[in-house]
């Protein structure tokens, strides 16, 4: 079967109209006034009054159960979507080097649908059920743009559950070694593609890193390090740095790119941050710069309010043991958490250690994990770098 066939037809209604004419790409199940028979991979969506919107990856079992790929009049074909996967690549510009988001799903005009480039492998994840039936042609695309050394995907995450679908991860095409090398603003990286967070390495921080560094000085502190890419860009300013996080694997990787760039003023240690902010408090110590990348303490709304909480406390105590003119880079990659309640609850704790801030730098994901205008979901990383006076 041509999975680019449209032979059935979704009536939604006025509410996903208003938000798909918003530039909005998801419907979900509630939306529907008729739902296809089996399981197409895409689907024509009409209105109530059966005009054309365009076509959709379906996901019987999701709650987001439409994925909007084109609009009318666009036809899908193998050749749009190549033609999409070219112009996120061209968009990228000079980005396309050691480390980069070729594709970022809807933010792309491809929903479900991740590439990063890790020198030359590709880490591909497929995370709809339209977009896991399109799998092979989307590495025949990449091998034939990019000619990669190996695809790897990394489709070991939980939002696959909600499609139905098997977490997997595994090598598609070529070969993948066990670990690779990146550089970012001339800090070399050692990644491991197979098990390393997300599809290895952070890239949606980059920007920011190479921000924080400018502001970095004297003593540093970075918290939730995992394999120390905030740290070791302050280690090329700062006089010495000490990284943080839960996890032994992660630490130790840590340690390695601190050696491999040379570098012998970092520290890396295993501990809970909550604790050993606590710790630090106690022993009177003090920093010129601390950074905060935490996980995303939200993972959804019902969860907020014991987000918002860790938020608070992990910034009230970071803001105690800054020096005078201290920098603090704080982040939060949790969406359900605004950026305007975020920098608020900073400023909650500001106020109750009675510390007047200064806000420096108000940033968000790097450029290559671009935000859709009409489609919120696509904004999730804030970032503020402030001054403690």
């Amino acid at each position: 079967m041509n999975p680019f066939s449209l032979t059935q037809t979704v009536q939604v209604n006025a509410a996903a109209v208003r938000r798909i004419r918003r530039g909005h790409l998801w419907i979900y199940s509630g939306d529907l006034l008729s739902e296809p028979e089996g399981t197409p991979v895409l689907v024509r969506v009409v209105d109530g009054a059966n005009n054309d919107l365009g076509s959709a990856f379906y996901s019987p079992r999701s709650q987001i159960r439409l994925r909007l790929f084109t609009r009318s009049p666009e036809v899908p074909s193998p050749d749009l979507l190549a033609a999409r996967i070219a112009a996120a690549i061209g968009r990228r510009g000079n980005r396309t080097g050691a480390a980069c988001r070729l594709v970022f799903g809807e933010g792309d005009l491809l929903p479900g649908i991740i590439v990063d480039r890790y020198a030359d492998r590709i880490v591909l994840q497929t995370l709809s059920r339209g977009t896991e039936a399109l799998k092979p042609l989307i590495c025949d695309i990449l091998e034939a743009t990019l000619h990669p050394l190996g695809i790897l995907e990394r489709n070991d995450v939980k939002a696959r559950r909600l499609e139905g679908l098997e977490e997997t991860s595994g090598v598609l095409r070529g070969e993948i070694p066990e670990e690779i090398e990146i550089a970012e603003d001339g800090i070399r990286f050692l990644v491991n593609l197979r098990r390393g967070q997300k599809t290895g390495f952070f890239l949606d921080q980059g920007d920011n890193r190479v921000a924080a560094k400018r502001h970095a000085s004297g003593r540093a502190l970075d918290c939730f390090t995992h394999t120390g890419a905030f740290a070791l860009h302050f280690a090329a300013r700062c006089r010495s740095v000490e990284g943080v996080d839960i996890s032994g694997e992660s630490v130790a990787l840590a340690a390695r790119n601190s050696a491999l760039n040379g570098f012998n003023n970092t520290e890396f240690r295993v501990g809970n941050v909550f604790d050993v902010l606590r710790e630090l408090e106690r022993a009177g110590e003090a920093f010129d710069t601390i950074c905060l990348d935490p996980p995303a303490f939200a993972k959804n709304r019902k969860s907020l309010a014991g987000a918002r909480s860790g938020y608070k406390e992990i910034n009230l105590r970071a803001l105690k043991l800054l020096r005078p003119e201290g920098v603090l880079i704080t982040s939060s990659c949790s969406y359900h958490m605004s950026e305007a309640d975020f920098f608020d609850l900073i400023a909650e704790a500001a106020r109750d250690c009675r510390r007047p801030l200064q806000l420096i730098e108000k940033r968000g994901q790097a450029s290559d994990h671009p935000m859709l205008a009409g489609m919120p979901e696509t904004y999730y990383l804030k970032c503020f770098i402030l001054r403690a006076l």
